[in-house]
């Protein structure tokens, strides 16, 4: 029995056994298409269709959602969105695409649109059929967020939006995104609102979606440019000028507050799905030869691996304080805590792995010479957008110092 299993109550136990059933015969097999290492690289339409469909065979069999109400989609359980993650993950399944939604929309529009919105939104959400992005980064306004530019003019019950949105990943297959946007430039965060936008069928109309291509080749990010889109007034989130307090209920769950409602890890060991974790660090330098021997059996990368494999561990057990009350006197400690340390033993993971495979790490994803089908060096570039989205590591490392421990702040 897993540690997880010994601490269920009598009705999350009765549900962990559900899930492990329903995952032995409904896991989906190999897919037909190569699909990429996260979510956030989708880019083609046979990847997302694939990725659809097992996201909503995964909600109508009860998997997803599961700790919202029902009225609203979910599954009217309590703490079970963790065990479902558990066992998908354990059962090494795809990962759900609409991860944004997931992760970030569905809490915000949860605990702040009006009930009418809730009821629209959420079940498609969940389901996946709608995928959703997120619109806070501009080119003016990175990791100061209270800086955005993008501007909601009133015009009668309506909105009329201009400005220009960047790295907005998924945004190419989105239907739906989370905005926060200037409402008043006299004020500057009281001057904010959070509004949510139908970009699909606006497109053309309003709403323009450029790729923005990485060094890795993929093209995930986008940017989103608004010119005179018009929306209505019930799609803002919560009261006019309360948007940064808004974004909040966002950053938080970005950062890791709650239990997200996707699996972060899972991911089918094959070709088409790659694991960046110590387990699978170690799996390469068993199979990577160092003249007669591995590189596993390298004293500097084994003590490596085993200081990556303590962190990984140590991440893991951190992450069951979220459930501890009175660990959680300031809702951004653990977030952020989280949301820090998984980013970067990530990279320091793929940075070990392109250590191991040496003068190989620089071999292209689609050489047939590269080891692992060349996932690590992908791995290691993507690591790097990890470690800045939802606020650098700097960021991350001044709230933790300023709001959380007391320490003065920096100059």
């Amino acid at each position: 029995m897993s540690e997880s299993a010994r601490i269920d109550s009598p009705e999350q136990a009765e549900f962990r056994q559900y899930c492990r059933d329903w995952l032995a015969t409904n896991k989906p097999g190999e897919p037909p298409v190569r699909l990429p290492q996260s979510a956030l690289e989708i880019m083609t339409e046979p990847q997302l269709h694939y990725l659809q469909a097992w996201q909503k065979s995964a909600y109508d069999a009860g998997l997803v959602g599961c700790d919202y109400p029902e009225e609203v989609g979910g599954g009217g359980r309590k703490d079970c969105q963790r065990i479902a993650n558990q066992e998908m993950i354990r059962a090494q399944t795809p990962f759900f695409p609409n991860v944004i939604g997931l992760g970030m929309a569905a809490p915000t529009v949860f605990y702040h649109a009006q009930e009418a919105l809730k009821q629209r939104l959420l079940p498609r959400l969940f389901s996946g059929e709608d995928i959703w992005c997120q619109g806070f980064s501009e080119p003016g306004a990175g990791s100061d967020l209270a800086s955005v530019q993008t501007f909601a003019e009133r015009k009668g019950d309506k909105w009329v939006i201009n400005g220009h949105k960047v790295w907005t990943s998924l945004a190419h297959f989105a239907e739906w995104m989370i905005i926060l946007l200037r409402t008043d430039k006299s004020h500057k965060y009281d001057g904010l609102s959070y509004f949510v936008v139908p970009i699909r069928e606006a497109l053309g109309k309003g709403v323009t979606v450029r790729p923005l291509i990485k060094i890795t080749g993929e093209t995930g990010f986008n940017e989103v440019i608004f010119e005179d889109l018009e929306v209505d007034d019930s799609y803002r989130l919560d009261e006019l000028g309360k948007g940064w307090q808004v974004a909040m209920t966002t950053l938080l769950h970005e950062r890791g507050a709650g239990e997200l409602q996707t699996p972060r890890s899972g991911g089918m060991k094959s070709k088409a799905t790659h694991e960046v974790n110590a387990a699978a660090v170690m799996e390469l330098a068993r199979n990577t030869p160092r003249g007669a021997a591995t590189a596993a059996d390298d004293p500097l990368l084994r003590d490596r691996m085993m200081q990556l494999a303590i962190r990984e561990k140590a991440f893991e057990q951190s992450q069951r304080r979220s459930r501890v009350q009175a660990l959680l006197d300031h809702p951004m400690r653990i977030p952020l805590q989280n949301k820090l340390l998984a980013s970067e033993i990530a990279q320091g993971m793929s940075e070990l792995a392109l250590d191991i495979e040496g003068a190989a790490a620089s071999l292209y994803l689609a050489d047939p010479n590269a080891p692992a089908g060349g996932q690590w060096p992908l791995a290691y570039m993507n690591t790097f957008g990890m470690t800045i989205a939802a606020g650098t590591s700097e960021v991350q490392r001044n709230i933790l110092g300023e709001r959380v421990l007391g320490m003065p702040k920096s100059k």
